[in-house]
Order: C-alpha cells, then sequence, then structure tokens
C-alpha cells in the first residue's frame, strides 16, 4: 500500500485521549482522513476532543457511529478492551479494520479471539512505544509518534490488506512500524517500559509515605524530577497493565532486586572501585543505546 495515496474514509477512535487523539491529529494533519468519530466512557472527553478539532463527531456504540469506517483504533486501557471488543462486534461492517494501541498484546488478542472471533482476520494487533505523563484530549498532538516505534503484533488469521492498512497508518504517523510475536513484544516491554513505572511510582509513594515526605520533596532537584516524570502516568491504566502483564513485570522486579542487593553489598563494604565500575558500565551502555 502507498502511503502517498493512502486516505481513510472515516476513523472511529475509542478512546481519544493522548494516543487516540494524536493518532487521529496526525492522519488529520497529512490530510489522510476525512471524518473522525470518537467514543468514550466519559461524555466530558469527547466534548472537549471536539472543541479542539480531535474528533469530528461524537458517537457511541450505534450503527450509525460504525457504519462505513475503513479503520477503528482501540485506544483505551487495557482493562476496558473486553467490554469495548464485546460492545462493538455485531456494529462492525466486513471491511472495517480493527487495531489497538494497547502495552500488553497477549491478554488483548485473547479478549479479541473471544469477543472478535467473526472478525478476528480484520483485527491487527498493534502498541505505539510512545507517549507522556499527561492524558486526555488536550495532551494530544500530532508529532507524538514522530521517529517513535509502532510494534505491530500480527495474527495468522490477518489479511495482508488489513496489516497493510495499519501499517500504512501508522507510518502516516510517522512512526517506525516493526513486528514481534506477543510473547515477545510482552516480555521486552515488561522490562524496559513496565519496570521503570513501576519502581517511579514506588519510589514517590515511598517517599511521600514518611512523617517528613512533603520536606524530602521539597529537596529534590532535577535528577529526582527526570527519574519520577512517569509516576505522573494515568493510574488506571498503569494498574491494567501491571495486572495484565503481571509474570513478566514480576521476573524483571526479581531481576533488578537481585542487582540493588549486589550493589547494596558493594556499598555496605565501601567498596569503591567496584562501585565505580558499575556506574561506568552503565554510563557506557546507555551512551551506546543514545
Amino acid at each position: 500500500m502507498q502511503t502517498q495515496s493512502f486516505r481513510i474514509s472515516k476513523l472511529v477512535v475509542i478512546g481519544a485521549g493522548l494516543i487516540g487523539g494524536s493518532f487521529a491529529l496526525a492522519l488529520k494533519r497529512a490530510g489522510a482522513v476525512a471524518e473522525v468519530v470518537g467514543i468514550s466512557r466519559k461524555p466530558g472527553t469527547l466534548l472537549q476532543a471536539k472543541q479542539l478539532g480531535v474528533i469530528d463527531h461524537i458517537g457511541g456504540y450505534d450503527e450509525a457511529s460504525f457504519s462505513g469506517a475503513d479503520l477503528v483504533l482501540v485506544a483505551t486501557p487495557v482493562g476496558q478492551m473486553g467490554k469495548v471488543f464485546s460492545a462493538m462486534a455485531p456494529l462492525l461492517s466486513a471491511k472495517t479494520v480493527v487495531t489497538d494501541g494497547g502495552s500488553t498484546k497477549q491478554d488483548v488478542i485473547a479478549l479479541a479471539r473471544t469477543h472478535l472471533a467473526a472478525h478476528l482476520s480484520r483485527f491487527v494487533p498493534g502498541h505505539p512505544i510512545a507517549g507522556t505523563e499527561r492524558n486526555g484530549p488536550d495532551a494530544a498532538f500530532p508529532d507524538l509518534f514522530k521517529d517513535r516505534r509502532f510494534v505491530m503484533t500480527p495474527l495468522p488469521d490477518n489479511t495482508r490488506s488489513a496489516v497493510e492498512l495499519v501499517r500504512a497508518a501508522w507510518e502516516i504517523c510517522g512512526a517506525k512500524v516493526s513486528e514481534l510475536q506477543a510473547d515477545e513484544h510482552d516480555a521486552l516491554l515488561a522490562a524496559v517500559s513496565h519496570l521503570p513505572h513501576l519502581l517511579a511510582f514506588a519510589l514517590v509513594d515511598e517517599f511521600a509515605g514518611r512523617h517528613n515526605g512533603q520536606r524530602i520533596l521539597s529537596f529534590s532537584g532535577g535528577g529526582f524530577r527526570d527519574f519520577t516524570r512517569i509516576a505522573s502516568s494515568n493510574p488506571e491504566m498503569w494498574r491494567d497493565i501491571f495486572l495484565s502483564n503481571r509474570e513478566a513485570v514480576s521476573a524483571e522486579l526479581k531481576l533488578y532486586r537481585d542487582k540493588l542487593e549486589a550493589v547494596q553489598q558493594l556499598l555496605d563494604a565501601g567498596d569503591g572501585p567496584a562501585l565505580e565500575a558499575v556506574f561506568e558500565r552503565s554510563r557506557m551502555a546507555r551512551e551506546r543505546w543514545l
């Protein structure tokens, strides 16, 4: 599919917040979509999204909203996806392609097999590895996905045209599209995304729970602010992610705990050279990654 001639007549975005809203705005700016319909469990979100021009029409789980849709993006927390899939299943036409933005994939695929069985050939699971600590339509912006990775985890059931449509849409948004198996995706993201969020949430909560927590936080500088920025993320969304991917996250947490214990032994022993060696390996590894 040539992205130059790519155009969606009608896009339905379920969850018109940061991810869904940014997807819609990027396609709108590129002239790649004619009409965007937004659906949300929060009426205020839809009103704001329409006022901001993120969506063109406020929709719901009815025929009018889904009729003629080329693509549906489900951009809700993963804990809501079962209900969303069930509600929209009878409204999908034979031509409508469905994708999602969930941060976990094995559970989402299982839900799709249960609720979208008749439409599975045109459900292409995916995950944009992009975001900020903000959420809601006012947080959306069209460059969110520029040069960021979008991971597709296509199903054996998928038609080639469905996969190509989803790929083309995300490429127009500026994303670098790659493919993984769902289990590999969940294991990798547990390490590089889910674990850091868990650490940030836990650290802020630990300080905030101390009797002098506010005083401690008042002396924090840029390092603490940078490390804990993601603790401002949507609690509901991250609760669902951790519960959905709890085995992989738990395994990563154990490995990290082992590393902390090893570093604590060096600290307790006053072993400066060994501590410096850990820090230097870390610094060099991060520089290579950057």
